[in-house]
């Protein structure tokens, strides 16, 4: 069985579906969160430059965690709250928390008054309002999509997220070197267009909720019972946690390779640039390659060639060698984070979304703010090039522990039973092996991405990138006749 295989619906009519291109709120759903994680990405690019510009490797590291923290602290909770209140209007909010958050940053280095302790409140708390966002825009794209055209939607979501990635670094670099303030008032601007955008959709974001809300703590705990009976993705987002952490090393060691090096801060954004290539390039190609390749194949592969292309990084500082490197990161995860949300989707029901999709992240990118605290500890305490060399054995270490590990080469050959709806049901059916949820394809967020979250070019949230011209790269095996275009 191959990543995207799926049974065919069976006497189901024929239904002729509008072109995804033409439908609006859709559109409008995936501009206005396209703004949001693009604001988000050079927010994050920016952190370790005002930080390690101002002579403090130790407060890069802070402020980095205080944008991550979000994502271990808040992520559970947040899934509930999205699956209990308004979507639309939770979105709403958090446009405006981004908004007020960046703003106060870019008002506050324009007059000269930069406080750490201010850009680390102000980073936590558009780290917060992101995760609650994210969560939300992915819960809401299958009420506002033709049901076959879900995985062109989140196709075109994991394209956006690469073209955020593709701009968004070096984006915030060059907003950077031209006066520190810049990156974040773009960022409280994008914020602004995502507000606006989310405001004119007409469709509602979430089904009817008719069940009374329950106490947060077992609405949580139903959402973790129900990913926990998934072996393969109990095993898969494990290792995706892990291997988030050290690409949070390796982030924070590439910004100190530049500047070791005597580069300019704007050169960061070849990093950038390189790597939204390489993922562009995951998430076009992977229609091809979910459909050939098994799980297994698929997940090894990955940490190999994380751990190859990581210990390199070690004895190089030329841009573009760099960024060739990153790329080819990228393009690994971007291929994982395609399949992972098209199955997710699809197997969970609509009241449990927020809950599944958080836990997934929670999992597979929670590390990522440990990551960065530990990152700045390590480089303040050894070279560079030792601390690069040293996570890449770790990763090496992690690529022997998938391929041993019984859950992960036995992905595929799960029996192909029908997804149950029932979340609760006492024998779940056989999830699908790439459902690893970072990030599910759409939108790693900084601090997030899933697989790809990882890229060494990413600030800290997939859950990834694309021009919405992508068309869908998954399989779609049902009988509606549809244009997904």
């Amino acid at each position: 069985m191959t990543l995207l295989e799926e049974r065919p619906a069976s006497g189901e009519p024929e239904v002729q579906a509008a072109p995804l291109r033409r439908n609006r709120d859709f559109l409008l759903l995936w501009t206005g969160a396209g703004f949001s994680l693009l604001g988000v990405q050079a927010a994050q690019a920016a952190y370790p430059l005002l930080m390690i510009w101002q002579g403090s490797v130790a407060g890069a590291g802070l402020v980095g965690f205080a944008a991550l923290l979000p994502h271990l602290l808040v992520q559970l909770p947040a899934g509930a709250l999205v699956d209990r209140w308004d979507r639309r209007k939770l979105m709403i909010l958090c446009d405006l928390v981004g908004l007020l958050s960046m703003g106060s940053v870019a008002l506050a280095l324009a007059t000269g008054h930069m406080w750490l302790p201010h850009v680390m409140a102000a980073a936590f708390l558009e780290g917060a309002a992101f995760v609650f966002y994210r969560l939300a825009e992915r819960a809401a794209v299958r009420n506002v999509v033709h049901p076959a055209h879900l995985p062109a939607a989140l196709s075109q979501n994991e394209a956006r997220s690469q073209v955020a990635g593709l701009l968004g670094q070096p984006a915030g670099v060059a907003l950077f070197a031209l006066t520190r303030w810049l990156p974040f008032g773009v960022t409280a601007l994008a914020h602004l267009v995502a507000l606006g955008c989310v405001l004119f959709i007409r469709k509602e974001l979430q089904e009817e909720r008719t069940a009374p809300p329950r106490s947060l703590r077992a609405e949580v705990s139903e959402g973790v019972a129900w990913v926990w009976r998934q072996k393969f993705m109990r095993a898969a987002v494990a290792l995706v946690a892990g291997s988030n952490m050290l690409f949070q090393i390796l982030n924070l060691s590439l910004v100190l390779i530049f500047k070791e090096a005597g580069h300019s801060p704007a050169l960061l954004g070849v990093l950038g640039l390189m790597e939204g290539v390489g993922g562009a390039l995951g998430a076009l190609s992977a229609s091809w390659c979910l459909k050939r390749l098994a799980p297994s194949t698929v997940v090894i592969s990955a940490f190999a060639l994380w751990a190859a292309l990581m210990a390199p990084v070690a004895f190089l500082s030329a841009p573009l060698a760099l960024g060739a490197l990153c790329g080819g990161m990228a393009f690994a995860g971007s291929l994982m984070n395609v399949g992972a949300g098209v199955h997710q989707m699809r197997i969970t029901p609509d009241e449990m979304q927020g809950r599944v999709s958080s836990v997934f992240m929670l999992m597979a990118s929670g590390m990522n703010s440990a990551g960065a605290l530990l990152g700045g500890l390590l480089l303040a305490a050894f070279a560079t090039s030792t601390t690069v060399l040293g996570i890449s054995a770790a990763m090496a270490l992690m690529t022997v522990l998938a391929a041993v590990n019984p859950a992960i080469r036995g992905a595929g050959r799960e029996p192909a039973d029908a997804p149950a709806a029932d979340p609760l049901a006492a024998d779940p059916p056989a999830a699908d092996p790439l459902a690893l949820g970072a990030h599910a394809a759409g939108d790693r967020a900084p601090g997030d991405r899933a697989p790809g979250d990882h890229s060494p070019g990413d600030p800290a949230p997939g859950t990834a990138p694309h021009p919405a011209s992508l068309t869908a790269t998954g399989s779609d095996t049902s009988d509606e006749k549809v244009d997904p275009s």
